[in-house]
């Protein structure tokens, strides 16, 4: 019931008015950021809903959420529909099966905006706890030609129903027989380290502390060298540059509870700086058996 409530507020463009509605909002909110995804800072972003996958970019757009012309290219060129069965289109989180969920729309949008600047032609990037495929689809149209996007999933369900996703995605399927997209089984929790390093790390899961091995996995910043040439008296002078390191995106936080979006860039010397974003509650980073247990 609480799933058909939220459809018809965000249909309605519903707003709480006093304690009593704002007490329900409330309620809503939270019943659904325990299935992934949910934002419960930003009262605008779960209204981000279309009727096809265009509209809904565009209202994250208009709403704020999508905000840079790279991230709004990648999620209109991946359709939301070759991934979800039931209203795609929602911003609302929905069900996979087997006790995983695709996040809604809007913390796609927020971890893209996060990530865009690491999300170049090139880079590479891992995809943790990749569900439909959907996001290391996004990412991969972000990195081609000559990037790579790397998901991994614990679930076979999931792992095999990700790749008919992509198949049957033109766009990700060319992306996939380009070499730009893998997707393996595994734990996602100990990375893929055969993969990496990675410019950018993306967990779709809360863990109650930041997985050292994600770190580990993490390109470090360098400095780089670029000689230039004086077009007028043509001296060469070298420009040191430095290239940042990798940047992680996980949710922190014990399950079930109030966590928090991190960010975490890997500076040149391995050193790490942490920045706190907003507050979301996320299924947890776990075990496979803890998983399916918690589905059964």
């Amino acid at each position: 019931r609480s799933a058909a409530l939220i459809r018809r507020c965000t249909a309605q463009r519903w707003r709480p008015r006093g304690m009593k509605h704002a007490r329900i909002a409330k309620y809503l909110r939270l019943r659904h950021v325990r299935t992934s995804g949910w934002l419960i800072t930003d009262g605008m972003s779960w209204r981000s809903h279309g009727r096809n996958n265009t509209e809904l970019v565009d209202a994250l757009k208009r709403n704020g959420i999508v905000k840079s012309a790279t991230v709004e290219e990648a999620m209109k060129a991946i359709d939301r529909g070759h991934y979800v069965n039931t209203t795609p289109y929602l911003d609302a989180p929905q069900s996979l099966g087997m006790g995983a969920t695709i996040s809604a729309p809007h913390m796609h949008a927020y971890c893209l905006e996060i990530l865009k600047d690491h999300l170049t032609p090139g880079k590479s990037v891992l995809d943790v706890g990749h569900g439909s495929g959907y996001l290391t689809a996004v990412m991969a149209y972000m990195v081609a030609d000559t990037g790579k996007s790397v998901g991994v999933e614990h679930i076979n369900e999931l792992q095999v129903q990700s790749v008919l996703n992509i198949k049957s995605d033109r766009v990700a399927s060319s992306l996939k027989s380009k070499g730009c997209i893998d997707l393996f089984l595994g734990d996602g929790r100990a990375g893929c380290s055969n993969a990496g390093p990675f410019d950018a790390i993306h967990v779709g899961a809360a863990s109650q502390f930041i997985p050292k091995k994600f770190i580990e996995q993490l390109k470090p910043g360098r400095k780089g060298r670029d000689l230039i040439r004086c077009r007028r008296t043509a001296d060469e002078i070298v420009v040191i540059r430095l290239d940042p390191g990798g940047r992680l995106v996980i949710p922190v936080g014990p399950e079930g509870m109030n966590q928090t979006l991190t960010v975490v860039d890997k500076l040149k010397d391995s050193s790490i700086k942490k920045k706190e974003v907003m507050s979301v509650v996320y299924v947890p980073l776990t075990s496979k058996s803890h998983q399916c247990n918690k589905h059964l």
